[in-house]
């Protein structure tokens, strides 16, 4: 069976032209939206002699990458080869991931974690100076690099930010650091910008010669998320409004293993944590996980999440434990010191307390359909990262690849737009005409726009989360177009009334493939429909239409 491609109509229609006498506009040569490991590697591959802006929409210190914990995956050992690590890559895939594009991934992890002790980053060593590896689940050998114990994304993230601070010294760099990007700018079929707004300048349009998005997730979909509150699917949306064909969004990864407390925020406890040993018990301390896969605590994260969610209907209780009572203390404190700190905060002691968890989402695997460069079906625009589906992760991501995915696509989406733009003049010209936006529409008037996004989440995540079938999906999809009529037609001024729209395009593109795809497949369960269909080894693929 192939699937047909997808249409979908958003409510919302880009801008694709303006007035220059009404709004503030600039040119550069290439223009990147993101500030996280894909955003930042991409700047850093940007031929010297030409002018790059990176667009961050909070302070560059915060983004999915910096919150992650778990490592990036590599051969280094003499023990291992690539040979393991495809083959690992491919089966948490089921069936959907590209060969040719794992093969290209892998291959070229172990340069690009070298690259990073290159440019600063100071991982974890053995006692003999060389990368310290662990193995997690869904991993056949130990390959998987930390820095700071289980702090890797915030270290790896330091060292790329000094580089980028150097390039900025050099005058051809320019970081907009706390700068909302709203839509891309599209001009005859090609992608010529995107229009951004700061609270101390409002819009802009930046015209670009290419243009790069790198903007992370979607994990504030759901009610439960280990995701920063920035993770809002904003480049998924611009990107999917501007025309790029999106594939396979119903492939939302959720993390088994998010701390619960009952008010508390929520916190990732990383795969290493059973990576290095602990158990899975319940609430009566029974450690279930050999009940559901004889890779117990080390199965892939799709088995891990339903199957604690699985333990926690049967107990009746609202979350598992986590056990690392039986760790050595030496080991807890080197390995884990940011989760013990956490949970200390919540009167948790991990070398003497279970750790309450239950699953989250945590990493969004469909997205902008990419090639092996990074670039998009939009001329003119590139991908990189979390935002695109460029057929590493097929069904379900492997853990520690997605560190990896943003350095292979982020220096290959540079390198691409950079070259590129030294093949374009400097003559081009935005043109004048007004935006395609009707001149009435509502403006944001008493709606609550917090309320909205708290329902959003709870449907999202009742009807759309790790069990789905037909009857939730029919209803979430009504309930997401209702709410969008209203609230995608306004006119807002701020990133919270962007970011809901956004949110409900995002939701409705999920649920679409979600609804399409009738079986179980890595990170996708049907209940209803709860086996893998071998006719069924397709991608989804969406398109908008106007």
């Amino acid at each position: 069976m192939v699937f047909p491609p997808l249409q979908f109509t958003p409510h919302r229609r880009y801008l694709t032209r303006f007035d220059p006498k009404r709004v503030p506009h600039m040119f550069t040569d290439v223009l990147i939206v993101g500030g996280g490991i894909a955003g930042i590697r991409a700047a850093l591959e940007i031929d010297p002699k030409l002018q790059t802006v990176v667009v961050t929409k909070d302070s560059l210190g915060l983004s999915n990458s910096v919150y992650a914990q778990g490592g990036i995956a590599g051969v280094l050992d003499p023990l291992d080869n690539v040979a393991n690590h495809i083959s690992d890559t491919i089966s948490a895939g089921k069936g959907l991931c590209d060969d040719e594009i794992v093969k290209m991934v892998v291959e070229e992890a172990p340069v690009r974690i070298r690259e990073l002790a290159t440019l600063g980053t100071h991982f974890d060593t053995t006692t003999t100076g060389e990368i310290a590896l662990t193995q997690e689940g869904g991993h056949s050998h130990a390959r998987v690099a930390h820095a700071l114990g289980d702090a890797t994304g915030k270290e790896i993230m330091r060292a790329m930010h000094v580089q980028v601070r150097n390039r900025e010294e050099q005058k051809h760099l320019q970081v907009w650091e706390e700068t909302y990007t709203i839509d891309l700018l599209t001009h005859e079929g090609v992608c010529r910008g995107a229009i951004v707004w700061n609270p101390n300048h409002g819009k802009t349009f930046v015209w670009a010669k290419q243009t790069i998005i790198a903007t992370g997730g979607a994990g504030q979909l759901y009610r439960e998320t280990t995701n920063p509150s920035i993770a809002t699917g904003d480049g998924h949306a611009i990107a999917f409004r501007a025309g790029a064909e999106m594939r396979d969004m119903e492939m939302m990864q959720f993390h088994p293993t998010v701390l619960y407390i009952a008010g508390g925020s929520r916190h990732l406890i990383s795969e290493a944590v059973r990576g290095e040993g602990a158990y899975l018990v319940d609430c009566n301390g029974y450690r279930f996980m050999q009940d559901y896969d004889p890779q117990m605590e080390l199965a892939p994260r799709d088995i891990v999440s339903r199957s604690i969610t699985a333990q926690m209907e049967k107990t009746n209780h609202p979350c598992t434990y986590l056990d690392l009572t039986h760790l050595p203390a030496k080991l807890i404190d080197e390995r884990f010191p940011h989760i013990g700190q956490v949970c200390r905060e919540f009167g948790i002691d991990i070398h003497h307390d279970r750790v309450p968890v239950r699953p989250g989402a945590h990493y969004m695997i469909g997205g902008v359909v990419v090639d092996s460069l990074g670039q998009t079906t939009l001329p003119g625009l590139w991908a990189a990262g979390e935002v695109t589906s460029s057929g590493l992760h097929g069904a379900n991501r492997l853990g520690s690849n997605s560190l990896l995915e943003g350095l292979v696509f982020g220096l290959r989406a540079g390198r691409g737009a950079s070259d590129a733009a030294l093949d374009q003049r400097d003559s081009f010209t935005a043109p004048g005409v007004l935006s395609e936006w009707s001149d009435v529409v509502p403006h944001e008037d008493n709606l609550n726009l917090m309320d909205v996004q708290n329902a959003l989440t709870s449907l999202m995540w009742r009807k759309a989360g790790i069990k789905r079938d037909d009857p939730g999906l029919k209803e979430a999809i009504n309930q997401l177009a209702f709410w969008d009529r209203y609230v995608s037609l306004r006119e807002f001024s701020t990133p919270t009334g962007w970011e809901l729209q956004n949110l409900l395009h995002v939701a409705q593109l999920l649920t679409i493939s979600a609804r399409t795809r009738e079986e179980s497949r890595g990170v996708h369960f049907r209940s209803d429909h709860p086996e893998t269909n071998p006719e069924m080894k397709n991608h989804i693929r969406m398109t908008a239409s106007y």
